[in-house]
């Protein structure tokens, strides 16, 4: 191991340590419980919106009421 001044320690050990604090602040960020929320809802609404979720869903609601209705009827 080659000698080193305690300076360039120091500064390699100040370097590392900001280092970390930056990926102990990226991950804190990421596993922020809010914002894990928020991005499972975004995502649900972009899959929902897309077209051929969004028919599939209206002929399921339809015939959700058409069971429904006809149910009533049977009474």
């Amino acid at each position: 191991m080659a000698d080193r001044d305690p300076e360039t320690i120091k500064r390699d050990i100040d370097q590392a340590r900001e280092q970390l604090a930056v990926t102990v602040d990226t991950l804190a960020e990421r596993a922020n419980p809010s914002r894990l929320a928020d991005d499972a809802k975004a995502a649900a609404v972009r899959f929902v919106t897309k077209p051929a979720v969004a028919v599939s869903l209206a002929g399921v609601g339809a015939l959700a009421l058409i069971l429904v209705v006809r149910r009533i009827r049977q009474r």
